[in-house]
């Protein structure tokens, strides 16, 4: 009550976990433009269009007796926009490495405390992806992707026709499933089974040291390498529908399977290493994105803040070292991890860790849960992370958007992948350990692993006729 009357809000379980000491996590968003920006009215947006957005973009953190709490605060725009000078006159190629060392110094910046959680960078120089780039971070702790991508949709319109509400891609899954539903016994003991695997294997078991995990403490304030690519989203939607499985299947098979052809690349051995990826999952009701007034309706089905929990799934090994047998082989990787993310799913897992980080911050504080979840982290290989955008092209105040990505910053494992879906395209970036990875042989490894994929689904579908 006291906290009420001081007109303090309380931060999220969730958030608090992921703003402190400890743990300190923010989220970029990408925005390739694709007419150059000149008399983008930016003041303007932020304080019209940004702001009203949510009171956490006016609201700072403060500690109370422990516990951190949000207080609305007089935002000082100049403090969060940043426009950074670069050389002019040089290559598109030139501007695409002051980018990517620009992003990698964001990387290792933490977001000052003594003011609202967010900043907002432009670049006006042209890169060989578009004529100029806007980056939004936001912290974590304001809420997560699902509600900062939210946040972000709602500062932009419909590029042919503004009048119009942005459409996403479908939902629904395959008409064909691979395995039918197991009887209800039967569920009942996978769920435990997978529930006390989870448990045992969150936190405590150390992935090995491979050439994409080097172990090392700290990678949250080293230098970063980012890489992306682009995929058809039809061409997934016809390894979905080949195959019987969904799209998050494809592409988390094609992650996994690059992965391993990486490592083999660099090091043989290392394709029966122990690897674990760190899988984000909504724990909101399934649905698409809504407006943000719909977000902060009481007893919303899709709510804003931070719903959010880790599924941890074994990467799996590659199983041969023939050329000839990958096609085959590639299947596997579908069928694996289909089975592994639909069994974790169904893992109490997520409820008991949840409930296991509320009695550590009750009784250790939010500092406690962090540890928790930041030893979770770096025992890990890499986090994965997916959201689904428009499918029309957006603009912003007339500035028409080419394409979008975004990146999770503080995490402190050596790489992050994180997809989302725009414009009929899927739009993949890895952000990696700067000096670890090779980015190009990285991502050649990405784009054979998927033709692999979808030559195998052709060759499944041709034997299966």
């Amino acid at each position: 009550m006291e906290f009420e009357e001081e007109g303090l809000q309380p931060v999220s379980p969730l958030g608090q976990y992921f703003a402190n000491r400890v743990l300190s996590v923010s989220n970029l968003g990408v925005l390739e433009i694709e007419v150059p920006i000149h008399e983008l009215p930016v003041m303007s947006l932020i304080t019209n269009v940004f702001l009203p957005i949510s009171p956490r973009f006016s609201s700072m953190m403060v500690e109370t007796r422990g516990k951190k709490q949000w207080k609305r605060v007089e935002v000082e725009l100049e403090d969060h926009v940043y426009i950074p000078i670069f050389p002019s006159g040089l290559s598109l190629a030139s501007y695409d490495r002051y980018l990517d060392d620009y992003l990698s110094k964001l990387a290792v910046e933490r977001l000052p405390e003594h003011r609202p959680l967010w900043e907002i960078h432009i670049i006006k120089y042209p890169t060989t992806s578009a004529a100029g780039t806007i980056i939004f971070k936001l912290h974590q702790a304001l809420g997560d992707g699902f509600s900062l991508m939210g946040a972000l949709l709602s500062c932009l319109q419909r590029a042919e026709n503004p009048s119009l509400p942005l459409t996403f891609p479908s939902r629904k899954r395959s008409s064909q499933p691979r395995n039918k539903n197991g009887n209800f016994v039967t569920k009942v003991f996978s769920s435990v089974y997978n529930t006390i695997s989870d448990i045992l294997n969150s936190n405590m078991e150390e992935d090995d040291q491979t050439p994409i995990r080097s172990g090392n403490d700290g990678i949250e304030f080293k230098p970063i390498a980012v890489s992306t690519m682009t995929i058809s989203l039809d061409r997934l939607k016809l390894i979905k529908s080949r195959l019987g499985v969904t799209i998050n299947d494809v592409l988390t098979a094609m992650i996994f399977l690059g992965t391993r052809l990486y490592m083999q690349e660099i090091n043989k051995s290392s394709s029966e290493a122990r690897g674990t990826a760190v899988v984000l999952l909504n724990t909101r009701m399934l649905g698409n994105f809504t407006s943000v007034e719909e977000m902060n309706k009481p007893n919303s089905k899709l709510p804003w803040g931070n719903h959010i929990s880790l599924l941890h799934v074994p990467i799996p090994k590659l199983l041969t070292n023939s050329e000839e047998q990958f096609p085959d082989n590639a299947l596997d990787f579908v069928w694996k991890a289909h089975k592994i993310i639909r069994s974790k799913r169904h893992s109490w897992g997520i409820y008991l860790t949840a409930g296991f980080l509320e009695i550590l911050n009750k009784f250790g504080g939010h500092e406690a849960a962090a540890k928790y979840i930041r030893k979770s982290l770096k025992n890990s290989s890499m986090i994965i992370s997916n959201m689904i955008g428009p499918v029309e092209q957006m603009s912003l105040a007339n500035h028409p958007i080419k394409g979008l990505y975004f990146l999770v910053f503080g995490s402190p494992e050596g790489l992050d992948v994180t997809i989302v879906s725009y414009m009929g395209k899927v739009r993949i970036a890895f952000k990696m350990e700067k000096g670890l990875i090779d980015p190009p042989k990285f991502k050649s490894c990405m784009e054979k692993s998927f033709e692999m994929i979808l030559k195998a689904s052709e060759n499944n579908a041709v034997q299966n006729k």
